[in-house]
């Protein structure tokens, strides 16, 4: 044969089935086009001199290969719509005198094609809109950038070699499946129809069961850190249990419908009925798919957008003032007038040199340890050790402050008092869980407890809104903060742990520019690396911190977030939309007859019409429902992840996630109505 001949076989093929390739030529390009957009801005040279850029980029260099993967996944997946559909066609070549090697070079120049169409094009698309994408990243950094268009050498290098793989992959495992299969199987397998699965009932209850099992992990868990290392767990039994109900789910519903003769024995619903009877492992694989995506999509986009949306929040939780030093000591008795007079002189020198004013002072000592409290004790760290593991216990460990309670009353206005012996306790984050009047730390620091205040934020915390903190006012805070002295110096000298620390807070908001702050809190640290040693003796360290310095590493992480959200949420959406257009096609092939049966004996279009309409309610939206559903459980254990970041907004987090979903359906309903345009198309072509 001329060497033309393959290459005009494969592209004659592809144009003749352009219903097919057309959809899964756009899907290929888009997946190119994505992937060289978030490689060419993990390495882009204009982020990396935007302040927050660089943790940007590392957020995108991780989703670029999380693209990858499930492009390889997806492409596979979709491939075999192709293969079954052109099945066939190969069957009747190969009955017509080409053996397998011919049909295996048809193959080649197809994939072939496929992949060159789709890199050029697709790299095309991805450095025009690299540009784009850039731009808007820039925007969120509040940098600054020109109109010149950049392309990304490694980035196309990289993306072309990683969808050759893909491509190359693909080729190999459909050249294996037509090796494998003989020319009448090929000839048949477009019109094969699928026994239902054995044990239906068995499969479905074992979804029920792990869906149940997923959900009561997801509402139950309180903690924070155990919801992060339970995440996964319940994200993969809720895809298993998604898989297995609607596998399972479809055979059961169309037998129960099947018996139903007033609803089954109906020209709307008989052949929609019957012909999924046939297909439905295939039919319950594609609607699971759709739901998992789904799911996927509503899940990214609400929680990246409320993280974005809540940037500032989170800021201001993790950092109150806009200047802060805490200077951190190894005993009490280094927290004492002098020493904390000379530390205030640093900052007030530092903000008249850099001509900023400041207000809202907030000035305290305290002690500061990690425990739990069980009953009316707080049990220390160290105390909720495994010996032999050397890890805590406990996953919930609190922060807990000792103050003096001229703290409370200086920065609340209040004038309480206390007697010796006695406590203010005031809780942020949760309840206090003591019914008693009395407290005490290790069992050997007690008090009685004279009043207790909740949801306390009035003083920095060093850690975040995801654990509850106890803080803890006394009148006599050098007595206690020696007792704490004298339990650390016993364990240093038994396991050379430090279990409570001891530190000085000056914090305040200034009137000065982003860049005078920063250069404020780099004069500031400057200040306190260069005190003599008479000074420094028995500070451990100190920590100087801005608010304008902090932002754009923040904005780069929650931007990069949002972006990879977006970016990623859109690759979802195309295959959902071609797992979708797939089906109706596939589907409307397999039903034409059927159709033109009916039609014969008097069925109208308009009653081709209700039929597919039929189809839609008795199936099709189960996903959109189901994806829902699963959206509605997994949001307390969102809602606790989120808190791992500092966002503590329930309320508007559920706002935007309903807001998401709310478009997702109607985006959704729109997309169905335009494939089921196609299935309607294809059923009643020919059918005069």
């Amino acid at each position: 044969m001329r060497k033309s001949f393959y290459p005009k076989m494969a592209w004659s093929g592809i144009s003749h089935n352009r219903k097919l390739y057309i959809p899964y030529f756009f899907t290929c390009i888009a997946m190119v086009m994505m992937f060289y957009i978030i490689d060419a801005l993990s390495v882009s040279s204009v982020l990396v001199r935007i302040r927050g850029g660089e943790t940007m980029q590392g957020m995108l260099n991780l989703g670029k290969w999380i693209i990858g993967l499930f492009t390889l996944i997806f492409l596979f997946y979709t491939n075999s719509f192709l293969n079954k559909r052109r099945s066939r066609e190969y069957g009747l070549y190969n009955v017509l005198g080409m053996d397998k090697r011919n049909l295996a070079h048809i193959h080649f120049w197809e994939t072939a094609i496929i992949a060159g169409i789709s890199l050029v094009a697709g790299l095309i698309f991805g450095i025009v809109f690299s540009k784009l994408a850039e731009l808007w990243m820039v925007n969120i950094l509040n940098g600054q950038t020109d109109f010149k268009l950049r392309i990304e050498g490694s980035a196309i290098r990289e993306t072309i070699l990683i969808f050759l793989v893909i491509f190359i992959l693909i080729l190999l495992s459909a050249l294996r499946k037509m090796t494998m299969a003989s020319p009448m199987e090929l000839l048949r397998n477009e019109h094969t129809g699928e026994k239902a699965p054995k044990g239906n009932w068995l499969l479905a209850l074992v979804g029920i069961v792990a869906l149940a099992i997923a959900y009561g992990l997801a509402v139950t868990i309180e903690d924070p850190i155990e919801a992060l290392t339970w995440f996964f767990a319940a994200v993969i039994l809720v895809i298993v249990a998604t898989y297995m109900l609607f596998i399972a789910g479809s055979v059961t519903l169309c037998r129960i419908l099947q018996k139903n003769k007033g609803f089954y024995y109906r020209k709307q619903h008989f052949i929609s009925i019957a012909s999924m009877s046939y297909r439905m492992k295939r039919n319950g694989a594609g609607l699971a798919s759709i739901c998992v995506l789904s799911t996927m999509v509503l899940v990214m986009l609400s929680s990246t957008i409320c993280l974005y949306a809540g940037v500032e929040s989170i800021m201001r939780e993790r950092y109150p003032r806009d200047l802060s030093y805490e200077v951190h000591v190894s005993a009490p008795k280094y927290l004492n007038e002098e020493s904390e007079a000379n530390w205030r002189q640093l900052m007030e020198e530092t903000l008249h040199e850099s001509h900023l004013t400041a207000s809202d002072v907030l000035e305290y000592t305290s002690a500061f340890f990690y425990g739990k409290l069980e009953g009316q004790n707080f049990r220390m760290k160290d105390e909720l050790m495994d010996m032999e593991t050397n890890e805590s216990t406990a996953f919930d460990v609190d922060e807990v402050y000792v103050a003096p309670l001229g703290v409370y009353n200086r920065v609340t206005g209040e004038k309480e008092t206390l007697d010796t012996g006695e406590a203010l306790v005031a809780v942020y984050g949760g309840s206090y869980e003591n019914n008693t009047d009395t407290l005490s730390i290790h069992n050997d620091i007690h008090f009685n407890v004279k009043k207790v205040i909740s949801n306390f934020k009035a003083i920095h915390m060093d850690g975040s809104v995801s654990t509850k903190v106890y803080y803890i006012f006394v009148p006599n805070f050098d007595e206690v903060a020696e007792k704490l002295a004298q339990y650390n110096m016993a364990q240093y000298m038994t396991e050379n742990m430090e279990n409570v620390y001891f530190k000085c807070y000056y914090g305040c908001n200034l009137d000065g520019s982003d860049d005078a702050q920063m250069a404020a809190e780099g004069v500031l640290n400057n200040k306190f690396a260069a005190l003599d040693t008479s000074q420094q003796e028995g500070i451990n360290y100190v920590r100087c911190e801005s608010y304008a310095f902090n932002k754009e590493s923040f904005y780069g992480t929650f931007g990069g977030l949002l972006v990879l959200g977006i970016l990623l949420g859109i690759v979802f959406v195309f295959a959902a939309i071609l797992i979708m257009y797939y089906k109706q096609v596939t589907e409307g092939y397999e039903d034409q007859s059927g159709f033109v049966v009916m039609q014969k004996v008097g069925m109208t279009k308009k009653d081709i019409r209700q039929s597919i309409n039929s189809q839609i309610l008795i199936v099709f939206f189960a996903p959109l429902l189901l994806a829902g559903l699963h959206l509605l459980f997994a949001f307390p254990m969102i809602s606790k992840l989120l808190l791992l970041f500092g966002l503590n907004r329930t309320q508007f987090l559920a706002m935007v996630a309903l807001g998401c979903y709310l478009m997702f359906a109607v985006f959704y309903i729109i997309v169905y109505k335009m494939t089921s345009g196609v299935y309607y198309q294809i059923v009643s072509a020919n059918n005069k």
